[in-house]
């Protein structure tokens, strides 16, 4: 029936999906470097340029200890920080060729694969901002970053239509990481106690998961009740997408079932499981 989700242990995936990542820009033409993707006004260059932003980020917080001067007062703030973040390293990397671009990636993402691979997925670190403002397991953490590798990789694959990643083994840790943003959806939601709404992931990479009212809190389970206030049902493909901003809530909505609580339901549709 209904269970504490296990962990989301990615570590042993970031080498594997980051030598896919190299591969597949090495093989992309001069016109495909400069294709559009879903992300507004970024190219394919842009969002590599963007994921070799992320690695020496991470290298440089995370292991070097070296951190900027960064002061946010509330989610807002954060989102615009980060956007505004993003956008000047990627203006910044245009003067940057696509070679150089490969190089840099292949250099300094083996560093961050195995710099993760080193750490103790269960001790506890810092928050993960979407799924909520309290500390988290670094297994959640290591999880977020694993999403922000694989969805991104995914806009560059759309971009020069290439064979996405979508096997359960690298897509189905980013929905079990993605679905640890639903309570943080829900908590500003007034239900009953035991009130429930499951979330119905289809697909080879998908599964189950129940938020559950609880002491007026909403808690995340794997599983379902055998029956819900609520049950929504969507496509692994649309759930990474909705859960990233690569689809708009109307286009979503044509393309989920909701059965019972309409309201209750709908919610998920405000899901976010990215900061920007």
């Amino acid at each position: 029936m209904l269970k504490s989700p296990e962990p989301v242990i990615v570590a042993p995936l970031f080498p594997e999906i980051h030598e896919k990542l190299i591969a597949l820009l090495k093989v992309l033409s001069a016109k495909d470097w400069k294709k559009p993707t879903i992300c507004a006004n970024w190219s394919v260059k842009d969002v590599a340029s963007h994921l070799l932003g992320v690695e020496v980020g991470n290298l440089s917080r995370r292991r070097d200890s070296y951190v900027s001067k960064v002061s946010v007062n509330n989610w807002g703030e954060l989102v615009a920080f980060v956007n505004d973040w993003n956008q000047s390293w990627v203006s910044a990397a245009d003067r940057m060729s696509p070679r150089l671009v490969i190089d840099l990636l292949a250099f300094v993402g083996s560093q961050t694969c195995q710099y993760f691979q080193e750490l103790d997925p269960y001790s506890m670190g810092g928050s993960v901002a979407w799924a909520g403002s309290e500390p988290a397991p670094v297994w959640l953490d290591l999880a977020r970053e694993y999403t922000e590798r694989w969805h991104h990789q995914q806009h560059i694959r759309d971009a020069v239509e290439k064979p996405d990643l979508k096997q359960p083994k690298y897509l189905s840790p980013v929905l079990e990481a993605f679905i640890r943003a639903l309570p943080r959806t829900y908590k500003e939601i007034i239900a009953d106690e035991n009130t429930s709404v499951t979330l119905t992931i289809t697909g080879q990479s998908g599964g189950r998961w129940t938020v559950l009212r609880n002491n007026m809190t909403w808690n995340l389970y794997s599983g379902a009740l055998p029956e819900s206030n609520a049950e929504v049902i969507v496509d692994q493909d649309i759930a990474w997408r909705l859960f990233t901003r690569g689809i708009s809530q109307n286009a979503a909505r044509d393309q989920i079932i909701f059965k019972g609580d309409q309201t209750l339901g709908l919610k998920i549709l405000d899901t976010v499981s990215i900061i920007a």
